[in-house]
């Protein structure tokens, strides 16, 4: 099996595209409007749980199930949202938290 990472699902997510004629609809605004609606539908699994019973929302197996696929498309238009606009994911998400531990230090003392 293949070690997995960000360029090897995003030429994936390429690939199964354009072997579709999809390529032409995957404009930013599409998918961000496909980023979404796939994470409203995370949400609504979410949505009436208490706090508790949402923390073990990975318990039952068909929840577990919806909660990993729409994980994984919300992840998947993100991905092809970055590809787009030759955004690299993981260096904005490290540029981020670097400016978010400038703008939130740690607090001093108890």
């Amino acid at each position: 099996m293949t070690e997995l990472d960000v360029a090897t699902l995003q030429r994936r997510l390429a690939e199964f595209a354009a072997a579709r004629n999809w390529q032409p609809y995957h404009t930013p605004k599409n998918l961000v409007a496909a980023l979404s609606v796939e994470a409203s539908e995370l949400v609504e699994i979410f949505q009436w749980l208490t706090p508790e019973e949402s923390a073990r929302v990975m318990d039952d197996a068909d929840t577990a199930h919806r909660v990993t696929d729409e994980v994984a498309d919300v992840l998947a238009y993100l991905l092809q949202l970055c590809d787009v606009l030759d955004i690299d994911p993981l260096a904005a998400l490290d540029a981020k938290i670097d400016r978010n531990e400038r703008r939130f230090p740690v607090p001093d003392g108890p």
